[in-house]
């Protein structure tokens, strides 16, 4: 999965199937580079009473770690609509969003050297309103195939929607209307002024 010719408008699809091979990437890269450095020393030069309760605690944890991966990447579903993406994921802690068309300004495509090379990558998608002072997109789906067509897709739906800043704006008053109220309002202030 993961590929865009399964991706239906209105249907869901999955991140595809790399995405699990590369967290047990990370997984393993953790392991050796994080875990087994100081891991190996202290059951070999440490005393039973150090070396066991250190073993208790990080070899279930590394087991549980493992398990997780999978339940995780289950758990993560996109959708795109006519309208918006729906993204859901998280085995105990469930997150949904939703994020309509007129809200996106901007795609951004994220690969790291090993994502690069299991040809995936993540698409970071920034919206109005959101991004300003936020160093993470609002939404990213990641573990997508053919990213740049997907991209364009969603693109092509952005392009049909009128940003919501104008949505709003043309919602308002025109702009003869809101000159009065200035004026009413400056007005006010400079008769508060005075007294």
């Amino acid at each position: 999965m993961g590929e865009l010719h399964e991706i239906r408008i209105g249907g869901e699809f999955k991140p595809s199937p790399k995405l699990m091979k590369l967290y047990f990437i990370y997984y393993l890269l953790t392991i050796i580079i994080g875990f087994l450095p100081w891991y190996i020393p202290t059951v070999i030069l440490a005393p039973p009473a150090v070396s066991i309760p250190i073993s208790l605690v990080f070899i279930p944890m590394i087991i549980f770690a493992g398990a997780w991966i999978p339940k995780y990447y289950n758990s993560i579903v996109y959708k795109v609509t006519e309208h918006e993406i729906v993204w859901r994921r998280g085995v105990w802690f469930k997150y949904t969003g939703i994020v309509p068309y007129n809200r996106i300004t901007n795609i951004d495509i994220a690969q790291g050297p090993i994502s690069r090379r299991l040809g995936i990558a993540s698409l970071k998608i920034q919206t109005a309103g959101y991004s300003a002072g936020k160093a993470r997109a609002e939404l990213r789906l990641d573990g997508i195939e053919r990213f740049e067509e997907l991209r364009d897709l969603i693109m092509s739906f952005v392009k049909k929607r009128r940003p919501a800043a104008v949505e709003v704006f043309e919602e308002e008053e025109p702009a003869q209307k809101i000159l009065e109220e200035l004026v009413k309002i400056r007005r006010l202030l400079e008769e508060y002024v005075r007294k």
